[in-house]
């Protein structure tokens, strides 16, 4: 090869390498590859980022350059409406396919630029180099320095117009939840979503004393309330078992089952096991049945964590029966969780109505098993992080309706820290994400789960 061509190539080569270690690239790459996998694979953010984050190119980013990319993808989904309504108003003519990853690339950038208050001249250079090194994409790298520049200087003032609750949650969704509980409240749950959840934490032991140690709050039943900031694994007590993370309403339904010290209970569908410590903690002899021996084994490495113990098995919930009958069964069925889109913004994106209609059938069996296994007086807690009504009350509905020999048993107000506004009036736990509300917004809100206390007649 002759030494000019060698010069060239290696010159080519010599200005790649430059741009790809340019401060932050890594970072944002893998933000972009984690929304692709959201929005087009429709996979959870949270696999794909633990996946992605281990994987080549991305493997080797510091600790601060992933939080950052987290940052990115996070924001990118809880504010996709507003950025996407703010893009097009500078985009008049939608680029032609093939376009590579430009979609994405514009998302997690605006993302930046609009709410993540990055430098506008890094934040567009270091766009412009990831759009260059797409192939598909690369003819938009000028389109894309433009509408950008347009972005940081004229998009503040668009996004004070825009109505924030309804353009970031999916039309089929923000109407279900007009009909289930009118539009003030439907728009107060979408405006929760918008905010990041605080880290809460259930502790073993003096919730006063581990809320002045870790700089929190003590909630209702003891609950420790964190801004969540820094690694978890980091925080005093964790590598002690001392607590374990656990929304506050998520740690509601276990305390519904009582004094359970000596009692024989199940939790099914146990995993990732956050009550089944509750109920080991107590002093339950708890069953924790899961159909997934992957997420057991993740269960069984807290309760190593946190020294507690309990019967692991690996079963299907739906047609798994004790050998003899229970004291209590604690039934967190499996749901769309859309309760929890504080926390996880990508369901929004990941669940349909036809979601509902499938995982609805798969509570209906589960909820009909787990009232055969209790003894006489026996108490069944059916709860689900979802706000769908289809996933919640229709289910007590539908089991009363068989015949089933149970009867409701009201949860009260002491039952849940003396808050009455989150039961229902005919005593079924209700919570929403914009329920909590607190003096410091970045502590407030809690995520929406439903829950009802059958009796074995």
């Amino acid at each position: 090869m002759p030494e000019t061509a060698r010069g060239i190539i290696g010159a080519l080569f010599a200005k790649q390498s430059e741009t790809l270690a340019k401060p932050g690239l890594a970072a944002r790459k893998l933000a972009i590859a984690c929304l692709i996998a959201v929005l087009r694979e429709k996979r959870p953010l949270d696999d794909s980022f633990n996946r992605l984050a281990l994987a080549q190119p991305h493997a080797g980013l510091a600790e601060r350059d992933r939080a950052f990319a987290r940052a990115i993808a996070l924001t990118a989904l809880r504010r996709a409406g507003q950025i996407r309504e703010v893009l097009a108003h500078f985009i008049t003519r939608p680029p032609a396919a093939p376009k590579g990853d430009l979609d994405e690339i514009l998302l997690a950038a605006a993302a930046q630029l609009l709410f993540l208050r990055a430098a506008p001249h890094a934040v567009i250079d270091l766009t412009v180099d990831q759009i260059k090194q797409d192939r598909a994409a690369a003819r938009f790298s000028k389109l894309a320095n433009a509408v950008l520049r347009r972005v940081a200087e004229d998009g503040p003032a668009l996004l004070a117009s825009q109505d924030a609750a309804r353009l970031n949650t999916p039309t089929w969704l923000f109407a279900s939840w007009q009909a289930a509980y009118g539009e003030e409240t439907a728009q107060r749950i979408a405006l929760a979503h918008l905010d990041e959840a605080p880290l809460d934490l259930t502790v073993k032991s003096s919730p006063q004393a581990w809320a002045e140690r870790l700089n929190g709050v003590v909630l209702a039943g003891g609950t420790v309330r964190l801004r969540g900031e820094g690694r978890i694994e980091d925080l005093p007590g964790y590598g002690e078992g001392e607590w374990w993370v656990q929304d506050v309403a998520a740690a509601l339904p276990a305390r519904l089952l009582g004094e359970v010290s000596g009692k024989a209970i199940a939790d099914l569908c146990a995993a990732p096991g956050g009550k089944t410590a509750q109920l080991a903690h107590a002093g339950a002899n708890v069953i924790a049945v899961d159909v997934s021996r992957q997420r057991l084994g993740r269960l069984e490495e807290n309760l190593r964590r946190l020294r507690l113990d309990a019967n692991i098995v690996v079963a299907d919930a739906a047609t798994w029966q004790p050998d003899a009958p229970l004291d209590g069964v604690l039934l967190d069925a499996p749901c769309t969780a859309t309760g929890t889109i504080r926390r996880n913004p990508d369901i929004a994106y990941l669940k349909s109505p036809a979601d509902i209609e499938a995982l609805s059938r798969v509570q209906t069996r589960l909820i009909e098993n787990a009232a055969r296994m209790l003894k006489p007086g026996g108490i069944l807690i059916y709860c689900s992080c979802s706000l769908q009504p289809e996933e919640g009350r229709a289910q007590i509905d539908r089991l009363m309706a068989t015949g089933a020999p149970l009867r409701v048993e009201p949860i009260r107000p002491q039952d849940i820290g003396g808050h009455g506004e989150w039961l229902t009036h005919d005593g079924f736990l209700r919570t929403l994400p914009c329920h909590l509300q607190l003096s410091e917004p970045g502590l407030s809100g809690m995520d929406g789960f439903f829950a009802a206390r059958l009796v074995k007649i």
